[in-house]
């Protein structure tokens, strides 16, 4: 077992038995190629326990995220249908570390994608638009990480629930997007904070897909995105997402 297997190993274990664990990258130098391989391969862990394959979700899709970060581009991370949770289903604290919930604009695809597709011709690729919400749930301790770290540890997806899927529109720019606990708002934003455009997302995800080898296949999600903080989860919680148009989405959270 070579240095990035053993990683790929730690992260992998991590996350299935909800354990935190330190940064790889203390002590260790690795670079962002590395970091994707090492997500690779512990999503190939996965996959080989009988899981699937269903999709793409992207990360750092607001310019403040990343010059926060202090990187020019998107990160982007692996969905299993073992992450994928019924809209209005159950949520597990105990399956998780320190999950937090975001709402985001979801896109499923129509047919395959090979490679690069132009912004102006992604129509005739995706079916449906859905609200969501992403589940994120970093694998490392205090939820404090390298941006090397995150993409290996899956850009932190953990888990994900999609609302029922609208047609699709090229005019969802600037929809008002609202997360509530319990019926109380605790975050709210704008499609628009995600690229300007979640089509936009889209875009990049089919880019960096085929920069990474990672095809982009018929009946796969692509998750656009945050338009907001992440809002740690409560146990008892009846968490819901509303986006203009989009329509709402909900989980209930319990212990």
């Amino acid at each position: 077992m070579d240095k990035l297997d053993k990683m790929a190993a730690a992260v992998d274990i991590a996350a299935k038995e909800a354990q935190a664990i330190s940064q790889l990258s203390i002590g260790t130098s690795f670079s962002i190629e590395d970091a994707y391989e090492i997500q690779k391969r512990a999503i190939k862990r996965r996959i080989d326990r009988g899981e699937n394959l269903i999709g793409l979700k992207m990360g750092f899709t607001s310019e403040a995220k990343m010059i926060q970060m202090g990187v020019h581009d998107m990160i982007w991370g692996r969905l299993t249908d073992s992450m994928l949770i019924e809209n209005g289903g159950e949520l597990s604290l105990g399956n998780f570390i320190h999950p937090r919930a975001e709402p985001e604009v979801c896109f499923r695809i129509s047919k395959d994608i090979e490679g690069e597709i132009p912004l102006k011709d992604l129509d005739e690729y995706v079916d449906g638009i859905a609200a969501a919400i992403e589940i994120i749930d970093s694998r490392f301790e205090n939820f404090k990480f390298s941006l090397e770290d995150v993409v290996a540890d899956n850009c932190s997806s953990s888990a994900l629930v999609i609302g029922k899927w609208q047609k699709p529109s090229r005019d969802i720019g600037d929809l008002k997007m609202t997360q509530s606990f319990n019926n109380e708002m605790v975050a709210e934003g704008s499609s628009a904070d995600i690229l300007g455009d979640p089509w936009k997302s889209l875009q990049a995800a089919t880019r960096l897909a085929e920069q990474y080898g990672e095809p982009i296949k018929e009946g796969h999600v692509i998750m656009a995105g945050a338009a907001t903080a992440a809002v740690f989860l409560k146990p008892d919680s009846d968490v819901q997402a509303d986006v203009e148009r989009l329509g709402s989405v909900r989980i209930q959270v319990i212990n």
